[in-house]
This record gives C-alpha cells, sequence and structure tokens, in this order.
C-alpha cells in the first residue's frame, strides 16, 4: 500500500472473516519526529513510616526519525453483513462452518441443502458523509406529455433522448435508411461554418464512396477532424449497426451489406490476445500492457478521476475544442489523427491493445484473406453470426492471429517460453484475456485521445449517441 500513493490502506476489525468490510486511510504528508520516551521512577527511602516521600520522576526522550507519510482514519464503517440465517422462530443460526471451505472438502460439502447467501461485495461507494442536492422538478413547456413507457422498460427515461441523433440499425431489421434524420443535418450545419470542417466533410464522402462501411478509429486514421465534430459528422453520413457482422460500425446511407455479398470484407472481427500461465507467459508479461486489470483493482474511493471538460459549441465552430492547444504543436492536418495500427493488422506486428475491432478488409496478412476468401462467388445466406463468411470463420481468423502474436512474443522474450509445450495438432492455443484494455505505456507522439477510457472500446460508441 505503501508503495503505489493511489491507494488507502485498510484496516479490517476481523481480519479472519471473509465478508468483513474494511475502514480505508487517507495518505497525507507531514514533516513530524518520532521520539522514543522513557520514565524513569526512583523511590526514596523512607525514614519515618508516618511521612509518605514521593518518588523521583525523570524523563529521557529521543528522536529517532521523521516521518514523512502518515495514514488517518476519517471516513465512516462499511455496513457489516454477517453470515447467519434466520429460522421460522426467529433464532440466528451462523452459517460460517457450511459456506466457507477451510480445507479440502468431499463431493458432499458441495452438495447440501443450504439457504440462499449472496452478500453484496460493497454496500457503498463513499466512506465520507456528504450533501445531496436534489434537482427541482424540471418546468416543461406548455402543451409537453410525459412520453409513453411500456411496463418491460422503466429505467432510463432520461436517456431517451439522442442529442446527435445517429440512427441505429439492427440486423434483423427490415429496412435500412437512405437519410440523415433533420436534426442530425442541423446539428452538423450549426458548428460547419468554416473552411476546415466542409473539408473535412468532403474529405469523409469521399471515404465512403471508396468503402461504404467504417469503424470510427478508422476514418480517425484517415482524416484529421475533432472527436466531438466527429460524434456531429457521422450520423449526418451514416448510420450505425448494433448487431449482426457489421456491428459497431457506420454504414453509408442507403448501402445494405446484408444484400451485397461482397460487404463480407468489411465485416468486424473482435479479436483479443490470448494469454495464459500454462503457456509460460502471464497476463503482466505480455508486451501490450493492460490499463485496467482484475489483480490490481483499487476501490472507487481510491483514485479521484478528473471530469472532463466540456466543449461548447462556440468552440466547435472555432475549430479548437479541447485539444486546441494540446494540439498546437502538430499541423492541422494530422493533429487528430491516428496510427493506421488502430484499425490495420500486419504480420510480424503487435497491436496496440489488448482487444481490438478489425474488419476482414484491414488483415493485412495473406493467409488470413485465403481464410476470409474461401467461399468466395458461392455465398448463398447472410447469417447474424458470420454474415457473408464460411461458419467458423472468426475462430479461424484469431487462431492465426494468435499464432502469429505468440511467435512475436517468443522471439522478443524468449525466457518466458523455455518450458512452453505445445499441443498434439501443433497449434498452441491461448486462453482469453477478458476486457477491454488500453496500452498505458503509449509514447508521447503517440495522437490525440478523444475520450478517458479505451480508444477501441466500439462496442460502447452508441454511449455517446444516446
Amino acid at each position: 500500500i505503501y508503495a503505489d500513493p493511489a491507494k488507502r490502506l485498510e484496516l479490517y476489525f476481523r481480519p479472519k472473516d471473509p465478508y468483513c468490510h474494511p475502514v480505508c486511510a487517507n495518505r497525507f504528508p507531514t514533516s513530524t519526529m518520532l521520539l522514543r520516551v522513557r520514565r524513569r521512577t526512583k523511590k526514596k527511602q523512607q525514614l519515618d513510616t508516618e511521612e509518605q516521600i514521593q518518588p523521583e520522576v525523570q524523563f529521557e526522550m529521543e528522536i529517532l526519525g521523521i516521518v514523512t507519510t502518515v495514514y488517518k482514519f476519517q471516513g465512516m464503517s462499511d455496513f457489516q453483513y454477517l453470515a447467519m440465517h434466520s429460522g421460522p422462530d426467529g433464532k440466528q443460526t451462523s452459517m460460517y462452518d457450511k459456506v466457507l471451505m477451510l480445507k479440502p472438502e468431499k463431493e458432499e460439502f458441495f452438495n447440501r441443502d443450504l439457504p440462499l447467501y449472496i452478500p453484496p461485495p460493497i454496500f457503498s461507494r463513499l466512506d465520507t458523509p456528504i450533501d445531496y442536492f436534489y434537482r427541482p422538478d424540471i418546468q416543461h413547456r406548455e402543451g409537453y406529455n410525459n412520453p409513453q413507457v411500456s411496463g418491460e422498460n422503466l429505467i432510463g427515461l432520461s436517456r431517451a433522448r439522442r442529442p446527435h441523433n445517429a440512427i441505429f440499425v439492427n440486423f434483423d431489421d427490415e429496412e435500412i435508411p437512405t437519410k440523415p434524420l433533420d436534426a442530425a443535418v442541423q446539428n452538423w450545419k450549426k458548428v460547419c461554418t468554416n473552411p476546415v470542417d466542409k473539408k473535412v466533410e468532403e474529405e469523409l464522402r469521399k471515404l465512403f464512396e471508396v468503402r461504404p462501411v467504417w469503424s470510427r478509429n478508422a476514418v480517425k486514421a484517415n482524416i484529421s477532424v475533432h472527436p466531438d465534430k466527429l460524434k456531429l459528422l457521422l450520423p449526418y453520413l451514416a448510420y450505425y449497426m448494433l448487431t449482426g457482422p457489421w456491428r459497431s460500425l457506420w454504414v453509408r446511407f442507403g448501402y445494405d451489406p446484408r444484400k451485397h455479398p461482397e460487404a463480407k470484407i468489411y465485416q468486424v472481427l473482435d479479436f483479443r490476445i490470448r494469454c495464459g500461465m500454462k503457456y509460460g507467459y502471464a497476463a503482466t508479461d505480455m508486451p501490450v500492457k493492460a490499463k485496467r486489470s482484475t489483480y490490481n483493482y483499487s476501490l472507487p474511493i481510491t483514485v479521484k478521476k478528473q471530469g472532463s471538460h466540456t466543449v461548447s459549441v462556440h468552440d466547435l465552430k472555432q475549430g479548437l475544442g479541447t485539444a486546441g492547444t494540446s494540439g498546437a504543436k502538430k499541423s492541422p492536418s494530422s493533429r487528430y489523427k491516428l496510427k493506421e495500427s488502430i484499425y490495420i493488422f500486419r504480420e510480424g506486428a503487435l497491436p496496440p491493445y489488448r482487444q481490438m475491432f478489425y474488419q476482414l478488409c484491414d488483415l493485412n496478412v495473406e493467409s488470413l484473406q485465403k481464410i476470409i476468401h474461401r467461399n468466395d462467388g458461392t455465398e448463398s445466406e447472410c447469417t447474424e453470426r458470420d454474415g457473408w463468411c464460411l461458419a467458423k470463420t472468426s475462430d479461424d481468423l484469431r487462431d492465426s492471429m494468435s499464432l502469429m502474436i505468440k511467435q512475436i512474443i517468443r522471439s522478443t522474450r524468449p525466457a518466458l517460453f523455455s518450458n512452453t509445450t505445445s499441443s498434439e495438432d501443433g497449434k498452441e492455443q491461448l486462453a482469453y484475456e477478458s476486457g477491454e484494455d488500453e496500452d498505458d505505456e503509449e509514447e508521447e507522439e503517440e495522437d490525440f485521445k478523444p475520450s478517458d477510457g479505451s480508444e477501441n472500446e466500439m462496442e460502447t460508441e452508441i454511449l455517446d449517441y444516446v
């Protein structure tokens, strides 16, 4: 804990109880001294029994050192939930001997009928009392009626609006949109007031003419546009696919990839770098480091995250936004551009993140393209799982890509594979590394990052539009 300034010191009142929630101490810098004080008492001889003589007391002090860091327990204790069961007569019975496995047990231990006991991992996110400022009732305009909500969806009334007015399409939808919403046109025209924005609009139109389906990261790597403006420009020129083989991709208005077999090269591949201890290296040994890890988890109250700066319409009209100063060193043509590795897979190069969303046409390896084009000319049906490709094409691609990445790791860190054993068929498979991760140690010349999260969290891109 002391080695990491962002962590808090935890105190457990019942250390042997795994269900005990600790109290946390905050770290503070200080400049105090550590003293050793000795109290010596010397009794005097009593000559007369009737008189009481006070003993002689002496204090000795010694400075042992200087204290630079102190932990103070200033928060409140979290709720404690004991493993107890209330019987019909109201009697409380302890369940610790039934739910805790302290030694290897036989099968009977797991097949016993026990009352359900699922304690929450945490009760409160904060341990300091705060004032909650309730928002006043919203004053709507005259004639406003609350939207009709079915009983199936009662959560998220305030999220029903779509400020960026993107059109979302599911794989099962029969029709696809041919033009943007009027609100999306108005939003883009409102901020498109300078020649740079008009040039970006033309560049994106040309991209969609050459290729009707694009990922947002691929667009960022081909044109330089502020990410907040891109949120308004994409709904103006394309619609967003939610499900199916083109999920999380932007498709040109009027183009339906489900009706064109040649659109299979634009399908998305969810690829995650695999790793596992049984193959000689763990997740921490990966050259592509993780930004978030379940092994290094800290409480939500540990780190105080900085709030993102809100971009106003005036900033967007000026063409600056949040990165107007940070990108001053770069030319306008490349200020917001990302590297090609953000969306293109090449042989001999590691992906920048543990999880990547590639389009099949961006897998620049001949062996991978052969897997994709195995059924050229014989495509008969477009399925939600495999699209126009053969069944399990995605699995074959992931296996081949994983072997390529493992060979790269083997060449850079041969010591990790000194005891690696291969499978019977010669194909070494690895266990999936879950989660969407991002490289922490990016170079200084890394291009502009529009968000605090992973650049490649394309599945959650929808949150920018709802």
